[in-house]
């Protein structure tokens, strides 16, 4: 048998989670940056670039997911899409972490691989992430183009990249939440935007 307060604590979540997703709904600009990050990314996608992404821990694990779903397929069969998430090699994470830092784990992946056709999208929860702010820095030396997601934290740093969507709450949990959910949309968005010769 559930508690009860355990009960009242699952209810909250989802209402404290559907709040944040609704006030970051009713925001007119929050919609309009993603928009415009829907228009990049398919525009980089029909000029023969490619999306990078990065984040850490829970931030780490959607930039894979996303990636995933855009090499793999998300809501129909088609030729993949070019996405790369830079956390997942651990050789080249760990050799930078160790030989320079792990501030710059991303970064010097930029360096060796970004060209100025590209996107690189930095997931950093509270903003503060030095290793995605470090690449944000790389991503302007390239003149290629970047999209923040963030929450409330992110205000600081929303000048280091051409579009911020930043999730109305300061609590890790539900601005993951919303994250994940923005980058499904975007996904599915990109998917519906280009035309990809169907697989037989």
């Amino acid at each position: 048998m559930i508690k009860i307060n355990s009960a009242k604590g699952i209810i909250n979540h989802f209402n404290k989670s559907i709040q944040i997703k609704q006030e970051f709904l009713n925001n007119q600009t929050n919609l309009d940056s993603f928009y415009e990050a829907v228009r990049i990314c398919v525009e980089c996608l029909k000029e023969g670039g490619r999306i990078y992404l990065a984040g850490n821990g829970g931030s780490a694990a959607d930039a894979q997911h996303f990636a995933a779903e855009l090499v793999c397929k998300f809501s129909r069969d088609r030729n993949p899409i070019p996405a790369e998430s830079l956390t997942t090699d651990s050789s080249i994470i760990t050799a930078i972490s160790n030989d320079y830092s792990y501030d710059s784990i991303f970064e010097r992946q930029l360096k060796a691989k970004l060209k100025c056709e590209d996107i690189f999208i930095g997931i950093t929860t509270s903003g503060n992430s030095k290793n995605i702010i470090k690449a944000l820095g790389e991503v302007k030396i390239k003149k290629a183009k970047s999209i923040l997601f963030a929450g409330n934290g992110g205000k600081k740093i929303v000048n280091l990249s051409n579009i911020a969507i930043l999730v109305p709450s300061s609590e890790t949990k539900f601005i993951q939440e919303t994250h994940i959910m923005l980058l499904h949309v975007l996904c599915e968005t990109i998917e519906n935007n280009l035309i990809f010769q169907t697989k037989n």
